[in-house]
C-alpha cells in the first residue's frame, strides 16, 4: 500500500474517507468539497448535489462560498487523478451551513478537533503566540 504524503491525506469521519491536500505556501488544508457533501447528505450522488447547491447559491446572490471553492487534481474512486472541488476549512464550514443535514455540528466539531490536534501536535511553528496574534484582528 502506497504511504500517504503530509502533502495529501484521507482522513476518516464516522468511517467515511475525506480526501485533503496541505497547501505548504498558504498552511491551509484544503478537503474535497464532494466528500463532505457525501456525509453530510447521504446523497447517491453527492456530485449532482454539489453541483445543485452551487447553482442555487450563486442564485441567491453571487456567493463568495462558491467562488472561494477552487479545482484541484485528487485521486478519484476509479483510482486516477481528476479535478475535484475542495475549499479550505473555513470555506467548508459556511458551506456545511448551506446543507440542511443532522450530520452538520457533530461534523463541524470534528473538523475542528482534527484542525486543533494538527495545528498544535503535527505543525507546532504555526501554533506560535505571535503568530497567532498577528493574523488576528
Amino acid at each position: 500500500m502506497k504511504k500517504q504524503s503530509k502533502k495529501k491525506a484521507i482522513v476518516i469521519f464516522k468511517g467515511n474517507q475525506i480526501r485533503r491536500h496541505w497547501d505548504e505556501d498558504k498552511e491551509l488544508w484544503y478537503f474535497s468539497v464532494t466528500d463532505v457533501i457525501a456525509i453530510l447528505t447521504n446523497s447517491i450522488d453527492p456530485l449532482a448535489y454539489w453541483r445543485k447547491l452551487k447553482e442555487r447559491l450563486l442564485k441567491e446572490g453571487g456567493n463568495q462560498t462558491v467562488t472561494k471553492c477552487h479545482g484541484l487534481k485528487m485521486i478519484a474512486q476509479d483510482g486516477k487523478m481528476r479535478l475535484t472541488d475542495v475549499a479550505d476549512t473555513e470555506t467548508l464550514l459556511r458551506l456545511i451551513q448551506s446543507v440542511p443535514s443532522p450530520n452538520a455540528e457533530p461534523f463541524k466539531l470534528w473538523l475542528a478537533r482534527m484542525t486543533k490536534f494538527f495545528l498544535c501536535h503535527c505543525e507546532p511553528l504555526i501554533c506560535s503566540l505571535p503568530r497567532l496574534g498577528a493574523q488576528a484582528g
